[in-house]
């Protein structure tokens, strides 16, 4: 392959290249594998970089490991908030989280601290942060003794974030983004909000330098498109989308079903209704914005259904596909949602490593919803056998940012029939992503004449062709077909492992 200007200009066999291009710099790949860079389209830049450089408690396997971590962290940094990121008690045999008093403990007297569990959708704090926001308390989602979710837990996020310098945040977003480009990931899309980081956040991350592109989500609601343009124009942001939360996540009980969880007497919380949505989508759509939505749970997925068909009634289909609308997570969504969605261009945005984490049997999913609910969550296979076009990412720090692994995780889906194959996963997360980004040129994401140059060298054993694993194959596994092999993605397969990453031509990472 030859770059000029980061521009892939050739491709061809070695003795020609070389003949083309005397004067080329030459990096001999050493039997290395090279590919398109990956995309990873939900990101959450500064949460992951405050968890890769501070307390990570996602590897806590209990409760009192949990809480030890905590005290470990608060001894070694006796100064300043603890923001604690990724605790998840549905591993852990007490299943239950910290209370304020047990933080207290671990933490010392006084102390502010907030871990926030897994999925982001709620937390647990210290005494020291109810008493310095004492609106938390009346908020809803504040019950004495359990963890904050919905308006309680965006006010104790708030406050905690803003305890935070703009030297602490930019130490977060290099070192979120070192991450991304050491993992072979050219480009995020970051999922911002008011609820979420907040405003100064996403024009701080905008403004800061570093090799892996960033695409910015804001995910507030708009009634009209002057108050969408005028947004996006004051924030710098690319859509008006990401993490508009419709509702919250299964893991806290906070997304919004049409039944109640089997676990607890509730149907989740639904922050907008489909008046809100429309509303919304209509603005978007007449000012050329990209709009979308979070939403996970069947009543949420539905919702957004109904709001993307009165804009299509009103302003025509393909206006509304024009403009590429995102739905992120899409976890418990029913034919009626896909065929709408396909029908007007949505795109979804999934999580596979979702699926790794809490899917099967035995997993979080089915403690929360049953056994029969659970196994139709996360239905890939069928969304894109509708049409609708599918992007994969990680809402890392929610799962890993590894693109490989949420790739293996689709086409190894713990229902079967819902994974789809190796290379449609692949595809999903390279080009899928760019084209989520509103990037529909024909060639990002791959590596052919004319694409840019970005891409990533990987350390692999040898390639394989695979399809699905319970599908018919698809193609030819003969060499002479020339379909594009990948590195094997069985589970427990060691993952490829990045020697060098390039973006527009410039390495941004080499190991």
């Amino acid at each position: 392959m030859a770059v000029t200007d980061g521009i892939v200009v050739w491709l061809g066999a070695e003795r020609a290249g070389r003949a083309l291009h005397p004067e080329a710099e030459v990096v001999d790949l050493d039997g290395a594998f090279l590919a398109p860079g990956f995309v990873d389209p939900h990101v959450h830049v500064t949460a992951l970089g405050l968890q890769l450089i501070g307390l990570d408690l996602s590897g806590a396997e209990s409760l009192e490991q949990c809480l030890a971590l905590v005290g470990e962290y608060a001894r070694a940094h006796p100064e300043g908030v603890i923001i604690g990121e990724g605790w998840d008690e549905s591993r852990w045999a007490q299943q239950r989280p910290p209370t304020p008093a047990e933080i207290d403990a671990a933490a010392g007297p006084g102390r502010i601290a907030y871990l926030v569990r897994v999925d982001a959708h709620s937390a647990v704090v210290s005494t020291a942060l109810l008493e310095a926001v004492p609106q938390i308390g009346t908020a809803t989602g504040y019950s004495r003794g359990e963890p904050l979710c919905a308006r309680a837990h965006h006010l104790a996020r708030a406050a905690v974030l803003d305890r935070l310098d703009r030297a602490q945040r930019d130490r977060a977003r290099r070192a979120a983004l070192d991450h991304a480009a050491a993992n072979g990931i050219v480009a995020v899309h970051e999922c911002a909000g008011p609820e979420i980081s907040g405003r100064a956040d996403v024009t701080e991350l905008l403004e800061f330098s570093h090799g892996v592109q960033v695409r910015a989500y804001w995910g507030e609601v708009v009634r009209t498109a002057d108050e969408a343009r005028l947004l996006v124009k004051d924030l710098g942001v690319h859509g008006l989308a990401g993490d508009l939360f419709v509702d919250g996540s299964l893991g806290s009980h906070t997304a919004w079903l049409r039944a109640p969880y089997a676990d607890r007497d509730t149907r989740g919380i639904g922050y907008l209704d489909v008046d809100a949505i429309t509303a919304h989508l209509r603005a978007c759509t007449e000012a050329g914005i990209q709009a979308g939505f979070h939403a996970i749970g069947d009543a949420a997925t539905a919702a957004v259904a109904e709001g993307i068909s009165r804009v299509a009634a009103e302003l025509g289909g393909p206006a509304v596909a024009a403009r590429g609308h995102r739905i992120e997570h899409a976890e418990l969504i029913d034919a009626d949602a896909i065929a709408t969605f396909a029908r007007n261009g949505v795109l979804a945005s999934v999580q596979p490593g979702f699926d790794a984490a809490w899917g099967g049997s035995d997993g979080m999913y089915a403690a929360r919803l049953g056994a029969a609910r659970a196994a139709a969550l996360n239905p890939f296979s069928a969304m894109a056998s509708a049409g609708i076009g599918l992007t994969i990412g990680s809402d890392a720090p929610v799962t890993a940012l590894n693109s490989w692994a949420a790739v293996r995780a689709a086409a190894h889906h713990r229902t079967p029939g819902h994974q789809i194959s190796p290379r449609a996963a692949f595809s999903a997360a390279t080009r899928g992503a760019w084209r989520a980004g509103g990037v529909r040129d024909g060639v990002a994401g791959t590596l052919v004449p004319g694409a840019p140059a970005s891409y990533a060298v990987w350390d692999a054993a040898d390639l394989v062709v695979a399809a699905a694993s319970d599908t018919v194959q698809r193609w030819s596994t003969d060499p002479r077909s020339r379909v594009p092999g990948l590195p094997p993605l069985d589970p427990g397969t060691p993952l490829p492992r990045c020697l060098r990453t390039v973006h527009h031509g410039t390495t941004i990472y080499a190991a």
